[in-house]
């Protein structure tokens, strides 16, 4: 499946956020060793999965390829068990921005403070004639720190010197 989307730092939560659809979602991300992860074991809400981004030009995060295995949740626990990943956490929020979904993705644990926003597009003139959010700070796709596979395992701590260099500030729910 391709995958056309836009990452942005947020500046502050939009209004209403939290009367929004959301699910929690654990990502526990392989190898273990790999400083930028591709594969990535998944829960999201009550659906289990494995899935693998493959980027098609090297020079652009904005368009991927993604192949994913659905699980059932004995398959996906067990493997949970057993794996010894990066792991991540954070709840996802589905908020609705000018006609598209903005997922809003608000950190858990050694990552609180963290909130990133992913837009996607059926299409690659969507993607470029899309304005930013005003409840966003900057567009990050192309940084490669922010990624999943570079944020899991990660503190708030590890990540603060680039964030600063975006001018980002820490965001409570």
């Amino acid at each position: 499946m391709l995958e056309l989307e836009k990452t942005y730092l947020a500046k502050y939560l939009p209004e209403g956020l939290e009367s929004c659809e959301r699910k929690e979602i654990i990502d526990v991300y392989l190898p273990k060793k790999s400083a930028h992860s591709l594969l990535r074991l998944r829960q999201n809400g009550d659906k289990y999965e494995l899935t693998k981004k493959n980027h098609i030009n090297p020079a652009d995060s904005s368009e991927l390829i993604e192949d994913t295995i659905l699980l059932s949740k004995e398959e996906f626990a067990d493997l949970y068990a057993q794996l010894d990943g990066k792991r991540v956490h954070k709840i996802r929020y589905y908020y609705e921005y000018q006609g598209r979904c903005a997922e809003v993705d608000v950190f858990q644990d050694n990552l609180k403070g963290l909130v990133l926003v992913d837009v996607e597009f059926p299409s690659t003139e969507a993607k470029e004639k899309f304005i930013m959010p005003d409840f966003c700070l900057c567009e990050v796709t192309q940084e490669e720190f922010i990624a999943g596979g570079m944020v899991c395992g990660k503190t708030y701590k590890d990540l603060a010197l680039e964030l600063e260099k975006f001018g980002y500030k820490k965001i409570k729910l």
